[in-house]
């Protein structure tokens, strides 16, 4: 139970009652303004800005099928970007789905290997679990579609030079 008489010596030196405390009207607006700030800040994720780099990539006069295409930084301030090779056409990804690479200088490769036929073809990829097991026994085997040279970037000899703009690139593999 309260004592009024110590309740109001608390207002008239202006100390609110207990239950009784009101924000300033523009601390609301002010917790709303930096919950938006911080909503909108953390968007960005710290690598930097990054740019569209799409392309194709051919073998043999014909679109590569199916694979990977890999950019590897040149220096040690890049991070690697890829993309899924389908029907000889790709679109390079950093952190987020065609978020692009950032600007730079890049050696490529390009791996591209028949997985479907490996499967069925190796017991010991179609009986495995483990779906790490199957791929890896798959990999083992499985046909390159591509030389095998692409697979490296120290022997590829593909380059690309990614600047702070859209980008194409367009690859033509040779044996």
């Amino acid at each position: 139970m309260t004592n009024d008489r110590s309740t109001r010596q608390l207002a008239r030196r202006g100390v609110p009652s207990r239950g009784a405390f009101k924000p300033p009207r523009r601390l609301g607006g002010l917790l709303a303004g930096l919950g938006l700030a911080m909503i909108l800040g953390c968007s960005d994720d710290g690598l930097g800005k990054r740019y569209a780099v799409s392309g194709t990539v051919t073998y043999k006069e014909k679109p590569v099928e199916q694979g990977t295409i890999t950019f590897e930084p040149v220096d040690d301030k890049g991070r690697i970007a890829a993309g899924t090779i389908t029907n000889g056409r790709y679109s390079l990804t950093t952190l987020q789905a065609d978020d692009g690479a950032l600007p730079g200088k890049y050696r490529v490769t390009v791996v591209s290997k028949d997985f479907d036929a490996a499967l069925a073809s190796d017991p010991a990829a179609r009986n495995a679990e483990d779906p790490q097991k199957r791929s890896h026994a798959a990999n083992r085997v499985a046909k390159s579609l591509v030389p095998a040279r692409y697979q490296l970037a120290d022997t590829s000899g593909l380059t690309a030079d990614v600047e702070p703009r859209s980008n194409t690139f367009n690859f033509t593999l040779i044996d």
